[in-house]
């Protein structure tokens, strides 16, 4: 039963630790998303821990949330819907197991981060984003946005969250 913390804990410092690599350095400004003109925002590796995640199946990845200061207080204070100027990362990497610490375990039971796969951004701004309740995303992969089709699916994905302001990442205090 602890080990499940202590691999979510591990995951998440590991995770932070190694966000330099899903992107060039800090300060590319020319990489938009289509559809809303998400820009990948200066320090987003700075901002507080919202949540860690596995995805399984075909993802089968780890995920974490970060949020900036605005969306930390909103998660916070439980503040529905988030106000403008809210902004969620999400970091998501494969991951891996680790000979090193499955070596001192005894057994295959630690994993940790790999390749990195993408990172998305939610930004809210209820006017600009009025037609997607307020919020814009953004979806890059080695530091480009994606496709256009691919962000016309982003709204339509996170409509089954409309209950937490459409954000699938609840606050892990």
């Amino acid at each position: 039963m602890k080990r499940i913390p202590l691999l979510m804990l591990s995951v998440a410092a590991a995770a932070i630790a190694t966000g330099s690599m899903l992107l060039p350095a800090e300060g590319v400004d020319e990489a938009v998303s289509p559809i809303y003109g998400v820009k990948i925002p200066a320090g987003y590796r700075d901002w507080s821990l919202v949540n860690v995640g596995h995805e399984a199946a075909n993802l089968n990845d780890f995920r974490v949330v970060l949020g900036n200061d605005i969306a930390i207080r909103a998660y916070r204070d439980g503040t529905r819907p988030f106000p403008d100027g809210t902004m969620i990362a999400r970091l998501a990497w494969k991951y891996i197991p680790s000979a090193e610490n499955n070596a001192v375990f005894g057994q295959e039971q630690s994993f940790v981060t790999g390749a990195p796969t993408n990172l998305e951004f939610m930004v809210k701004d209820s006017k600009k984003f009025a037609a997607t309740a307020g919020w814009g995303f953004a979806q890059f992969t080695d530091g480009k946005p994606d496709s256009e089709a691919l962000h016309k699916t982003c709204f339509s994905c996170h409509a089954p969250a409309k209950g937490n302001d459409y954000l699938f990442a609840h606050y892990a205090p």
